[in-house]
């Protein structure tokens, strides 16, 4: 099982970025998708997470900014990013609470994706 991000790069204050991230493998059902950032010399954090119902939640630093979304069928999460800050500037991580072929849970990361906002 392996996560693929894509969608980060550098982008002025104010404005916007989508990353994407889809899983592939041995997948039976995947609960939670969602996305955290990791600043240099700091810990992995929360950033947003969508479970099957659609349930979502965020960390307060991205509340009304950012948007996290699903798509079930592809295995997949997004997140849209708007009115970005220098402070969002990080290695965004996606990541995936699944259950795969030998019914066994599993929590995979994908391989991390730079956004970097400009002043």
């Amino acid at each position: 099982v392996q996560l693929q991000a894509s969608g980060g790069g550098s982008v002025q204050a104010g404005g916007s970025l989508r990353l994407s991230c889809i899983a592939s493998g041995s997948i039976v059902s995947i609960n939670v998708m969602g996305w955290y950032r990791q600043y240099p010399g700091k810990e992995r954090e929360l950033v947003a997470t969508a479970n099957i119902p659609g349930d979502t939640n965020y960390s307060d630093s991205v509340k009304g900014r950012f948007t996290v979304s699903r798509d079930v069928d592809k295995n997949a999460v997004y997140l849209q990013m708007e009115s970005l800050k220098p402070e969002d500037t990080a290695v965004y991580y996606c990541n995936a609470d699944l259950l795969d072929y030998e019914i066994i849970r599993r929590t995979v990361w994908g391989q991390g994706t730079l956004v970097t906002v400009s002043s």
